[in-house]
């Protein structure tokens, strides 16, 4: 079998990972705004104000600002999402080069402070909403279908500050008033939306990829936090087909599958319950429209009481989602046992696969868990799903011949692609791959150039040094060659 013919081949970014132009016509500042550059070996940081002095504290997927403190930009860091590499002023080219790759779907992000700065003024900023107009015009110009994230880690900083990283469900009106104006105002320009981005990160940082947070007011956050999410996600979705029945809104998954290390029954267990919190629950919530009967064993342990009322109940039963949609890059083993053979790096850490092998950022290459993803999670829903982030972060270089020779990116790529349609004979519906990304970008886990994961090449460095200029690599025209065979050509 090969892929079917309306599949979604494309490529994904975020908002504040490619436009720069961060405080250009009317934009406020969003959380990823005071979130500095970072390396393999150093963490990005959040910068603010606390009681008047400048203080910086480790940014993590997910995480907001410490109670009264207030965002600020440091002089003295960088701050590379300021610029990133300007797709602001460069969309056009971009768009362009995806459609020479024969791209079917595009998926981007908004900026919810190029809509509304602060987050909760009364109308939306008018030349916010020119822009992303003219950029889905653009893609509507070559047939390529937007596919948009709503929230991907971009937060307008007010709000975050005034309302303690969604402690208020204040918060569930602001952001349903904003999808609400995104729908209205691109009615027939955009079918697929998707709510939040990687929305079980806010447990998933907590206890994995070498983090272990234990006190109970930090999981009482957190899981009120994602409640009024779910019900901010469930909401917009209602409002979604109200305004038009033909729009399809998926959630999004940061995707991860962990492995019990050893037959014992105790790793077995704790890998089960390990899915539950950090993959599970947040699906489950947004797909069958209620919490699962493990919810209760997860807030016992960290004596967590949610603020839930009756109408929340309802607006979940009745805005589950359409489609499931998630990233993968990598699986991870559990152990209850002490093990010397350990990884770490970028969002990698703990015991270390035997038969797998790693990038230099530490993460797990392990295509075939992408195959036990997809057919575990479309066993457990039953709705279409799509791959919305994959691929490989590497150093590219320029070769003496001015190419860039990314083999190691078609590798990685080929080895998910054959594992999709694996899936897809097995019976999985699936419906688009958008591949992490289409165009290099700022990393989201370490804020380098440096580590690069498009088959567009953009001449930008670590520094902020660099021309912007735009260059094809090898990856971008093999993957060419892969939408206009359907799949079917991966040499």
């Amino acid at each position: 079998m090969s892929f079917p013919k309306n599949f979604l081949w494309g490529g994904a970014t975020a908002a504040n990972q490619i436009e720069g132009a961060y405080d250009v016509d009317g934009k406020g500042l969003s959380v990823t705004d005071i979130t500095t550059a970072g390396s393999l070996n150093e963490p990005r940081y959040l910068t603010y104000k606390l009681n008047g002095k400048m203080e910086k504290a480790p940014a993590m997927p997910g995480a907001g600002l410490p109670k009264g403190a207030v965002g600020a930009i440091d002089p003295n860091a960088y701050y590379p999402n300021h610029v990133a590499i300007d797709f602001y002023h460069h969309y056009k080219e971009d768009i362009k080069m995806f459609a020479e790759m024969g791209f079917k779907t595009f998926r981007l992000s908004i900026a919810w402070t190029r809509i509304f700065p602060k987050g909760d003024e009364e109308k939306p900023n008018q030349k916010g909403l020119d822009f992303y107009r003219r950029v889905f015009e653009e893609c509507k110009k070559y047939d390529i279908e937007p596919l948009v994230t709503i929230s991907h880690y971009e937060d307008p900083l007010y709000l975050s500050e005034k309302y303690n990283d969604w402690q208020d469900r204040k918060m569930i009106d602001l952001y349903v008033k904003y999808a609400t104006t995104l729908f209205k105002e691109y009615k027939g320009l955009v079918k697929y939306w998707l709510t939040f981005n990687e929305i079980n990160t806010t447990l998933l940082m907590l206890n994995a990829f070498g983090n272990n947070v234990t006190d109970d007011a930090t999981y009482q956050h957190a899981y009120q936090k994602l409640h009024y999410q779910f019900v901010a996600s469930a909401r917009a979705v209602k409002a979604a087909h109200e305004i038009d029945p033909n729009y399809v809104v998926g959630n999004m998954i940061c995707g991860v599958v962990d492995y019990p290390l050893t037959s014992d029954p105790a790793d077995v267990l704790a890998t089960r319950h390990a899915m539950e919190k950090n993959i599970y629950y947040c699906g489950d919530v947004q797909c069958k429209g209620k919490y699962p009967t493990y919810a209760k064993r997860l807030w016992d342990e960290h004596n967590v009481h949610l603020d839930i009322t009756e109408q929340d109940e309802k607006d979940l039963a009745e805005g589950t989602v359409d489609m499931y949609t998630f990233s993968y890059y990598m699986s991870n083993v559990i152990t209850t046992h002490e093990v010397k053979d350990k990884v770490g790096g970028n969002f990698s850490a703990g015991a270390k696969n035997p038969y797998l092998k790693y990038s230099e950022w530490g993460r797990a290459t392990d295509p075939t868990g992408l195959q036990y993803y997809l057919e575990v999670m479309y066993d457990r829903y039953d709705i279409p799903m799509m791959v919305v982030e994959n691929g490989l972060g590497a150093v590219d270089k320029i070769a003496d011949d001015g190419k860039i020779h990314d083999d190691y990116r078609i590798d990685y790529l080929r080895d998910h692609i054959e594992a999709m349609q694996k899936a897809i004979d097995d019976g999985v519906d699936l419906i688009g791959y958008t591949t992490w990304s289409c165009i290099d970008l700022v990393s989201a886990g370490t804020g380098q150039m440096s580590k690069r994961y498009g088959f567009i090449y953009v001449d930008r460095d670590d520094n902020g040094e660099g021309s912007l200029k735009r260059m094809p690599k090898d990856s971008f025209y093999w993957y060419k060659k892969v939408i206009a065979s359907h799949g079917e050509d991966l040499d």
